[in-house]
């Protein structure tokens, strides 16, 4: 059976149960073209909490990494929620631990957390407010009791918000993503050299000397937002390359270069077509969080909904 033939057969497969079982599949930005193409919804993080939140679905297959399954479980405890891999992790995320974050906690007892979404649940429960890299300056300009903010795990996106609030005194856990980490400076100036007239639109995990170059620092979301509503018909873009496929897409007349081709994730790219269809029809894989630690872990997420619902 040919490539296509075998394509068409689980595209019919899965709209079937999707239909038959009440199942809502969300993706991430980052997925490949594929799987983005079958989702119900396709956003950045913070979207897909909002969709998971929302959902009326029985079902949600979460196309994305442990960490964003983990936080639609959390978010909609009577809903069966299925990551089609469960070896989709966030080596970010594996960066801080619970002794780790009550270490610094006890260093800074007057600070509040604030945990970026790409963390486990323990870590969450451990918080007082998550944010996304979309609302992250928004929920540490929403902290009002205290001038001391403990910003966990990641180090870039913690300076790049602290570039932002300067009344904040930071305390930054030293977690960083290996792809945005990976993109840099002379990527840039590579790409731009041969397109001058290309806007930066720049993910604020990365280093802060690539965001320095960048004409926009923007979350998956806001890139897609930024892209359509500018003038501009060439962008230079510094984030994981999954998004490109979306881009274009949104935008045919337009032109989107990757800051740097290898800027891959590879748990982002375990899901496949194969890999949906059997999380629809088996739920070995469904994301279970302990009740002590969903409930903690839920209000620091639902306090960070709170913030990116003003808008």
């Amino acid at each position: 059976m040919g490539e296509s033939l075998v394509n068409n057969f689980l595209l019919e497969k899965i709209h079937g149960l999707r239909i038959d079982k009440n199942i809502l599949i969300l993706a991430h930005n980052y997925m490949i073209p594929e799987v983005q193409d079958i989702a119900d919804y396709v956003g950045d993080s913070l979207e897909l909490s909002f969709q998971a939140a929302d959902t009326s679905a029985d079902i949600i297959i979460f196309c994305g990494v442990h960490f964003m399954a983990e936080t639609a479980a959390i978010l909609s405890p009577t809903k069966k929620v299925i990551i089609p891999d469960v070896n989709a992790g966030c080596p970010m995320a594996d960066m801080i631990t619970v002794p780790a974050l009550q270490m610094l906690k006890s260093e800074h007892p007057n600070a509040k957390v604030v945990c970026y979404v790409n963390t486990s649940a323990a870590i969450k429960a451990e918080s007082d407010i998550c944010c996304t890299s979309a609302n992250a300056v928004r929920v540490v300009e929403s902290i009002k009791d205290t001038d001391e903010i403990i910003f966990v795990p990641d180090k870039f996106l913690g300076n790049y918000v602290s570039t932002k609030v300067k009344d904040k005194k930071f305390f930054l856990w030293q977690g960083f993503c290996p792809v945005h980490a990976s993109i840099l400076p002379e990527h840039i100036l590579r790409v731009k050299y041969m397109h001058h007239d290309a806007k930066i639109i720049v993910h604020p995990e990365c280093r802060p000397e690539t965001i320095a170059l960048a004409d926009a620092v923007l979350s998956t979301g806001g890139m897609l937002k930024y892209a359509k509503e500018t003038p501009a018909r060439e962008f230079i873009v510094c984030t994981e390359t999954g998004i490109i496929h979306r881009l274009k897409k949104e935008n045919p007349r337009k032109e989107f270069y990757p800051a740097y081709h290898d800027a891959i994730c590879p748990n982002m790219k375990r899901i496949n077509l194969e890999k949906v269809l059997w999380a629809m029809e088996d739920k070995d894989s469904q994301i279970l969080v302990p009740e002590d630690v969903a409930s903690r872990a839920r209000t620091a997420i639902e306090r960070m909904l709170a913030i990116g619902r003003e808008d």
